[in-house]
């Protein structure tokens, strides 16, 4: 998924659009590492490795990689979603936030 990802990090501005990682390797310092070898330009989380971390267990992740789709409010609109399916449902989340903050704008 880490080309697809940086796709999108080049694609959409960064008052747009945000990936945060939640790394689940065994120890900080392999976290770490996987961050440098896939080249990840975003924000990662060290979780402690497995789906038992503080992060997983609070988002109800039972494996990797788990994916969630959250709206400019935070609120989940979508859960585990890939390829074209993703960049759809962004699309379509992102068109909704530019209506609503053209419609604000014109207050």
């Amino acid at each position: 998924m880490y080309p697809h990802e940086r796709s999108l990090v080049k694609k959409y501005s960064a008052d747009q659009f945000a990936i945060v990682g939640v790394n689940s390797e065994e120890t900080i310092e392999a976290a770490r590492e996987a961050v440098k070898k896939n080249q990840l330009s975003w924000n990662n989380f060290f979780d402690g490795g497995g789906t038992d971390g503080p992060i997983a267990t609070r988002w109800n992740v039972s494996g990797w990689p788990t994916t969630y789709l959250i709206d400019e409010n935070g609120v989940i609109r979508y859960k585990d979603v890939r390829g074209e399916t993703l960049d759809s449902a962004l699309e379509m989340l992102l068109e909704q936030w530019k209506t609503a903050r053209d419609a604000e704008a014109k207050l």
